[in-house]
């Protein structure tokens, strides 16, 4: 056979089919079957035409030809043993090895056995394999020469290799080299006859394992091996200490680190103690906080990319040029610095889940995923066809047309042409998405004259500029703003975040001026300004995203619980960019698992826990404030949301508590403890800044005499009350982000004089014979919270018999009356200009105490209504029940909702809950009044 070309094979492709196929029969003399099978000759044609690599391995290992015939390489080839035997053909049996590894993956992709996915998956899974042989034998070879490296406390270290870009990405090229940093976690010495200082010994080595892999032999390459990404680049230390590299990053860490390490992951060596590492760095790599600052960074970068592919004239080339590989990674990992410190789901090393994880965030649009997915796999199959032709690392189109018809064919395209037009249409797309995310945010200009205005501050400056822009009142914004100018927060600026602050301002200005109230929208957002300048995160976020600039004007100037909120905590200027502020609220679960995966595996550090517990509780409570703010949520609904917050809070503080006294006491066996929420958190009827009225329970087997089984045991009524107190002191302790929630206890079983936590029999016994009728009542709010499920019914039980029992209810409204009386003339603060919306005549606490008077008193016929605990459900079951008239039921429900309302548009804006009494305040109290007067409920006599 002269020619073996097949007949779907073009004829132009047979003197290079002749040629591969005479190497291939010089090879295999003894086999020439191998060779006639028309099934194998024409996998061998595609194979060919793809890849003269892989015929070049072929001739060099006929064996692995006839494996690959035989089951088109579904088992990878057999991994060489690198011992002290064989030690000087390591290089040979790790670049046969290698060369077997590729020209199988050659052979599942050419033949469409593999996608390019799996083919990118493959080349990582050999070099790191290659990594871990080469490492293992090079280590026993030092082990014998120096010993092993040892810490101060003996225990021995390893070297931990970590693997970036690519390869620590798991999406490694066909013929890439691999990055490479050299680690070690502690210093120490090596204990052997001729030992070496850590340091000297790691980086010794790492050079031995990188000639290993890199040096060009007779056998080629196995892997070239790129130091370059390390501390200094080429002028640093080979190996460097975890501290070190932390000092590093802390100190000098740069934009484009943060994209490097971004990818890392331990490839060979000390795996677990390189994500010791790696969770160390993360917040170098990932801010708390939107970090737009990383444009600036990505647009130098893009900036020294477009210098070299112009000076290179890298036009053709797939990676570097426009439209290529590169940008639709630094795109990606643009959006996951961005927001990968609020959201963990976007941290994720490999670009293909990572642009999934970005559209199910909702910050890249799912037409733009698709677009990016489509054009990566497009461009990186290409690449792997450039760099598989010869095993070279090139990325540039080739030049020479054979070439050009061979890859073009090999991929399935009519010619070279139809290739080159289908790269350039995804080149297109790609650049469209880039430049887009790289492209100066659309403002509305400032006036010039507010520019010049802000820039001559605070010496120049005329105040006419205020005026014109729409301040009525120029001369009173002028103070402010000059001293705002020559405060040290805004002298003491750096160059890059002072120009910052010189683009948002005027912005800022007109758009203060354009509000509803200029000058309370003003001076709101200095207060804000003051504390953000130091971090130059949020003038960056300020800078690029007009739409969170825009939205914080608006929010400052309608709420200043809101303005409050940002001017003391920053950190929540991100969330005036979540695409879920404006989206559905998260449910009562999500809410609670939110809280639950604060610092999952952190208990040992309650500092951590309660800082990162804040901060969820604060960007939630102000997603929920922003909903009620926007109108999408109305008052009753976001009080009882809050509620759902605070339970879990509650449950997460309760988790760390627990974990505290169980760490120093053991654990009580067989006990259960139940925090019990009353009030407006059992009612899920919480406010912004509500206290939480929290009981505790406890139930242990052996009861009082019950003790831990810690090295230093506790009584089980100690035990728990260790947990209580916890539970309380945590809510209440101070962090950067606030401190929880204050705590009122006051409602337990015998008020102050009780104990802070009762056994399940005690509190039985208590709301049996001794409690008073108030504490009945508060009972009716009564709501397990958080701890033992199993408790918490049990609680829920002894609370639906103490309120279904049968009671005197003549008695039950005089107590009632008299508990209103009493709370009205030391809580009311009503007077004839404002009526106070909770404690007034006609308003929501009379309305509480007229539902808790039906409850004890008719409940007993209506086991029904011991469901309900909020005000609204009240209304309902108990008009259902027949008690309250249709007429009532509506009025008191508008009431209710009326009142409420108004409440929450006081807290909103920071006002006292006390109101000129308009039409719809006056509706709601005779609502009110009318109804607990036809019940026999006289609360102004």
């Amino acid at each position: 056979m002269t020619s073996p070309a097949s007949a779907s094979t073009p004829t132009r492709f047979e003197p290079l089919l002749a040629r591969a196929f005479a190497r291939l029969r010089a090879a295999v003399p003894d086999r020439g079957e191998l060779l006639s099978d028309p099934h194998a000759i024409a996998r061998l044609e595609r194979v060919a035409i793809a890849s003269d690599f892989a015929i070049d391995t072929l001739v060099r290992q006929p064996e692995l030809l006839e494996a690959l015939i035989d089951d088109d390489g579904a088992r990878p080839p057999a991994e060489p043993v690198l011992d002290a035997d064989n030690r000087s053909d390591w290089p040979a049996l790790l670049r046969r090895y290698r060369a077997a590894g590729s020209t199988r993956l050659i052979w599942r992709d050419v033949l469409g056995l593999d996608d390019v996915d799996a083919t990118l998956a493959g080349s990582t899974h050999l070099a790191e394999r290659c990594l871990q042989m080469a490492l293992d034998a090079t280590e026993g070879e030092f082990a014998q020469r120096h010993g092993v490296v040892r810490d101060r406390d003996g225990n021995a270290l390893r070297l931990v290799v970590f693997g970036l870009g690519k390869l620590g990405g798991g999406e490694l090229n066909f013929s890439s080299d691999v990055d490479l940093v050299y680690t070690y976690e502690h210093d120490g010495s090596s204990d052997g006859a001729r030992p070496l200082e850590a340091e000297h010994y790691f980086a010794r080595l790492g050079q031995q394992l990188a000639k290993l892999l890199d040096e060009p032999t007779v056998d080629g390459f196995c892997h070239r091996v790129d130091l370059r990404l390390r501390p200094y680049g080429n002028a640093g230390r080979v190996a460097w200490s975890f501290n070190a590299m932390e000092q590093y990053f802390q100190r000098e860490g740069r934009d484009w680190e943060r994209y490097a390490w971004q990818k890392a992951r331990p490839v060979a060596g000390d795996a677990q103690a390189g994500e010791r590492f790696l969770d160390s760095l993360r917040p170098f790599v990932y801010r708390r906080y939107l970090d737009f600052g990383a444009l600036d960074g990505l647009r130098g970068m893009k900036a020294a990319i477009t210098a070299e592919v112009a000076r290179k004239e890298l036009a053709d080339d797939i990676k570097r040029g426009p439209g290529g590989i590169r940008e639709i990674e630094f795109l990606v990992q643009a959006l996951q610095l961005i927001y990968g410190g609020r959201e963990p789901n976007l941290r994720d090393r490999r670009l293909l889940p990572s642009l999934r994880a970005l559209v199910e965030a909702r910050q890249m649009s799912a037409d733009a995923g698709d677009l990016l997915a489509q054009a990566y796999r497009f461009l990186r199959r290409l690449e792997n066809r450039l760099q598989m032709l010869r095993d070279a690392q090139t990325h540039a189109l080739p030049e020479r047309e054979d070439d050009r018809d061979r890859i073009a064919f090999a991929l399935g395209f009519d010619d070279w042409p139809a290739l080159r037009d289908a790269l350039d249409a995804q080149r297109g797309r790609v650049t469209a998405e880039f430049e887009a995310l790289l492209a100066p945010r659309r403002r509305r200009n400032a006036p010039d004259a507010l520019t010049t205005y802000w820039r001559a501050l605070p010496e120049g400056g005329d105040s006419e500029a205020l005026a014109d822009a729409g301040f009525i009142e120029a001369g009173n914004a002028d103070g402010p703003l000059r001293d705002f100018a020559r405060s040290p927060g805004v002298r003491g600026l750096s160059d890059n975040a002072r120009a910052r602050l010189d683009r948002v301002m005027p912005a800022l200005l007109q758009a203060a001026a354009a509000s509803s109230e200029p000058m309370l929208a003003l001076r709101r957002l200095l207060a804000l300004l003051h504390n953000v300048l130091r971090r130059s995160a949020y003038l960056a976020l300020l800078d690029e995203q007009p739409v969170a600039l825009a939205r914080l004007v608006e929010v400052v100037t309608h709420s200043a619980l809101l303005a409050e909120r940002l001017a003391s905590y920053p950190l929540l200027l991100d969330e005036l960019l979540d695409a879920r502020v404006a989206g559905p609220l998260p449910g009562r679960d999500e809410l609670h698992a939110a809280c639950a995966e604060v610092a999952r595996d952190a208990d040992d550090d309650a500092e951590a826990v309660l800082q990162a517990l804040n901060e969820v509780r604060q960007a939630l409570s102000f997603r929920i404030a922003m909903a009620l703010r926007d109108g999408r949520l109305s008052a009753v609904d976001g009080a009882r949301q809050l509620a759902w917050l605070a339970d879990g809070v509650v449950m997460r503080v309760l988790r760390l508590a627990e974990h505290e006294v169980a760490d120093a006491h053991g654990r009580v066996p067989g006990a259960r403890f139940a925090v019990i929420g009353y009030g407006s958190l059992g009612g899920e009827e919480l406010g912004f800044g509500s206290d939480l009225d929290l009981v505790f329970i406890y139930d242990a087997p052996g009861g009082e005499h019950a003790h831990s089984e810690g090295a230093r045991p506790l009584e089980a009524t100690r035990w728990f009350a260790r947990v209580a107190q916890k539970v309380v002191a945590l809510l209440g302790a101070v962090t950067g982000a606030g401190r929880l929630y204050d705590v009122d206890v006051r409602l337990r079983p015998d008020g102050a004089k009780g104990l802070l936590v009762s056994s399940l029999a005690s509190y039985r016994d208590y709301q049996r014979d001794r409690a008073w009728t108030w504490e009945h009542q508060a009972l009716v709010r009564a709501r397990f919270v958080a701890g033992d499920e199993s408790l918490g019914a049990d609680v829920e039980d002894v609370r639906r018999q103490t309120l279904s029992r049968e009671r005197d209810t003549q008695r039950v409204c005089e107590d009632v009356v008299s508990m209103r009386r009493r709370m009205r003339a030391e809580l009311d603060r009503s007077d004839a200009s404002a009526f106070d919306l909770k404690q007034g005549e006609g308003g929501l606490v009379d309305l509480e105490f007229l539902l808790q008077y039906a409850v004890l008193a008719h409940s007993s016929q209506h086991a029904q209504w011991l469901a309900s605990r909020n005000t609204r459900e009240l209304i309902g079951v108990i008009g259902e029940g027949g008690w309250l008239g249709a007429d009532e039921i509506d009025a008191l429900t508008q009431a209710h909702g009326r009142l409420v309302d108004a409440g929450l548009a006081c807290t909103l804006d920071r006002r006292p809950r006390r109101l000129p009494i308009d039409d719809g305040i006056a509706s709601a109290r005779e609502a009110i009044i009318a109804a607990t007067h036809a019940h026999g409920l006289v609360f102004d006599g």
